[in-house]
């Protein structure tokens, strides 16, 4: 007896793409568990099921779609029967006729014509023969395992799943799992004021579907995976609800009881794009703009999650009370598969507090922090520590240790004339900081306030205010001349600018003269 040989190229993983039959069979199959289920969770049956198909596409080439012959089996004149014991070779009945009993059993024979060949004899219709069981697949290599496909392409799979389930309009999303659309639960108007309500009394949320459920009715019978991805799926599509939890759990909180901050980019960390030349900076700059770890700076960061970041802030977050989400940063904070908003837990390393941030991913900032870095002492150009907790999810900030003392660090003042004063004064310094970036803060920031508003108004020339911060800091040094992440932290106290775009203007521009290790002056003024 010859078997299958289910024979695939050695890139047809590599180059697959699920089809329109790929997403029949799965959606016959999550019907049948009555489970969403993400799109790893679902390359087994996929997987399974193609090469099933393909063993079967096989099958009928090897046969030419004629019935396998089998010494069991009945046959007429004129039927084509293909021979797996001959190389599958298919031949054409010409004749049928009784034969004498063999061991006690009556049985057929059969003259079949081959192309090109004398008419050959085979029995029929015997019920025990040695040939008698059909041709079986033979049991997959190791290359052809659900097991070895999903090691060596899994990612690869998923992704193009993923891809193929949001084209189709069979299939509905919520929270990294899937589920045909029509074996969705209907949740009505009712159910949903309700859900409003139970998040009103929660302060907004989060709460997880399952405490929604608890009170919520829908119809009796359902299968309470189901009834979870009805009711979240249902939720999504209401503008009042935001799903704001990290990724594999779902938490739903109401979008109008969400921080100011989080619905809608603060003031001072919007960013107004500044055409420059990205092949201007010179390679310590370039360096220089990666030490800075702006959000807005196009780096990528490919390395492990880090166990602890340290950010050094600068006056927007300052203000705004925020940390840059950095590509670095945000290996370490929680993140969604899509929500845009996700709901976390800081925690004080000092004194245990808890209380709550929101990671704001399309902006690319964390929020939470403004009371946290009040009550530290914080000021722009002071260091900030994050590190993941005990509790998944949540985050613990510390300020680098310092003893406080008075420092001689740069201080801004308000002018009788609204504008901004430098001076170096001594002052009362509680937590580390980076001496070039430290900016110390008067306790009303008004003046500044009112000066961002008036810049997202009436954007103000990028040059002028780079030439005018590089002449008021020169002054408060002997040597008349600005490092450049000094110049990049003054500049972002009234306009928001990661540092491309001041470092090529520092590089191109005649108007600033380089004096050696980053450091500048405006042209034709000596030291």
């Amino acid at each position: 007896m010859t078997d299958l040989q289910l024979d695939l190229s050695p890139s047809y993983w590599q180059d697959f793409q699920p089809d329109s039959k790929d997403l029949e069979q799965l959606t016959a199959y999550l019907l049948e568990i009555e489970t969403p289920l993400s799109p790893q969770d679902l390359l087994p049956p996929l997987i399974e099921a193609r090469l099933a198909r393909e063993e079967q596409q096989q099958t009928e080439e090897q046969t030419q779609g004629n019935e396998v012959y089998l010494p069991k089996g009945s046959y007429k004149v004129g039927q084509m029967l293909a021979f797996p014991g001959l190389d599958w070779k298919s031949g054409k009945v010409l004749a049928v006729r009784a034969s004498q009993t063999l061991n006690g059993h009556d049985f057929q024979v059969i003259e079949v014509q081959f192309e090109g060949e004398e008419p050959r004899e085979f029995a029929a219709g015997l019920a025990e023969h040695v040939l008698n069981e059909a041709p079986q697949q033979e049991e997959p290599t190791q290359e052809l395992s659900t097991e070895s496909v999903i090691a060596a392409n899994g990612d690869q799979l998923a992704a193009r799943l993923e891809a193929a389930l949001r084209e189709s309009p069979e299939f509905v999303y919520i929270a990294g799992r899937w589920f045909p659309k029509a074996l969705i639960v209907d949740v009505g108007e009712g159910p949903l004021n309700l859900a409003e309500a139970l998040l009103d009394m929660a302060s907004g949320g989060p709460l997880p579907t399952e405490e929604l459920l608890g009170q919520v009715e829908l119809p009796d019978g359902t299968n309470p995976k189901l009834a979870a991805f009805s009711l979240d799926l249902a939720l999504q599509e209401d503008e009042r609800f935001d799903e704001v939890g990290p990724a594999g759990k779902v938490g739903w909180f109401l979008h109008r009881a969400e921080p100011e901050a989080v619905r809608e980019t603060p003031i001072y960390l919007r960013y107004r794009e500044i055409e420059y030349d990205r092949d201007s900076p010179s390679a310590d700059m370039l360096t220089l703009e990666r030490q800075l770890d702006d959000e807005l700076s196009p780096i990528e960061d490919d390395g492990e999650a880090p166990e602890e970041v340290e950010v050094r802030l600068i006056f927007p977050h300052w203000r705004a009370g925020t940390l840059p989400l950095t590509d670095k940063v945000a290996r370490l904070f929680p993140t969604a598969y899509e929500s845009p908003r996700v709901h976390f837990d800081f925690v004080d390393a000092d004194s245990g507090n808890r209380f709550p941030g929101w990671v704001v991913r399309n902006a690319r900032y964390v929020h939470g922090l403004r009371a946290w870095y009040e009550s530290h002492g914080l000021m722009p150009g002071g260091y900030v520590r994050a590190r993941r907790g005990e509790t998944p999810g949540e985050i613990v900030v510390s300020t680098a240790p310092h003893r406080s003392s008075k420092e001689w660090v740069r201080t801004v003042l308000i002018g009788a004339d609204g504008g901004l004063v430098f001076a170096n004064l001594k002052q009362t310094v509680e937590t580390s900081f980076d001496e070039r970036m430290m900016i110390y803060m008067p306790s009303e920031t008004d003046a500044l306030d009112a000066v961002w508003k008036q810049h997202a108004s009436k954007r103000p020339a990028f040059a002028e205010v780079v030439s005018r911060a590089l002449r008021d800091l020169a002054e408060l040094n002997p040597q008349n001349h600005v490092h450049a992440s000094e110049l990049y932290a003054v500049v972002n106290l009234t306009l928001r600018v990661p540092p491309a775009p001041l470092l090529a203007l520092l590089a191109r521009s005649s108007d600033f003269q380089h004096v050696g290790d980053l450091h500048y002056r405006l042209a034709g003024e000596g030291a």
